[in-house]
């Protein structure tokens, strides 16, 4: 048997804010945005350079879909973005006021800070070693 997990979603706000988020502050790529009704739309981004995974935003509808925005696994980090230049992504971050809610540190697999995106979910920003 031969699986693999595609895509990823996180229930977001707005679609457009959320492309701007990741592709303007992030720098990821916009993948896909395909119209799928008035409301709905299939939109998939993913960091530059990625392989088959890649984010589906989807916009969160009906009240308990939208009390999961921007906490989707009970304020543990959610998601965990590899860089090869740590300290390069950190700053271009910095100056795109990404909020980082634990300073760099060393630790034993790698250089490691968390931010939040824009609705609150944490990531980790990590250089393996």
């Amino acid at each position: 048997m031969n699986q693999r997990i595609a895509h990823i979603a996180l229930v977001v706000d707005d679609y457009d804010d959320a492309i701007s988020f990741y592709t303007q502050k992030l720098g990821f790529k916009l993948l896909e945005d395909t119209p799928l009704s008035e409301t709905k739309r299939w939109v998939m981004v993913a960091p530059k350079g990625q392989g088959e995974c890649c984010l589906l935003l989807a916009k969160g509808v009906g009240e308990e879909q939208r009390s999961r925005i921007g906490n989707q696994t009970g304020g543990r980090v959610f998601l965990f973005l590899y860089t090869d230049d740590f300290w390069r992504d950190y700053r271009h971050y910095q100056s795109q006021d990404i909020r980082f809610v634990r300073e760099p540190a060393e630790e034993i697999y790698g250089t490691v800070a968390v931010f939040e995106d824009l609705y609150g979910n944490l990531w980790d920003l990590i250089e393996p070693k």
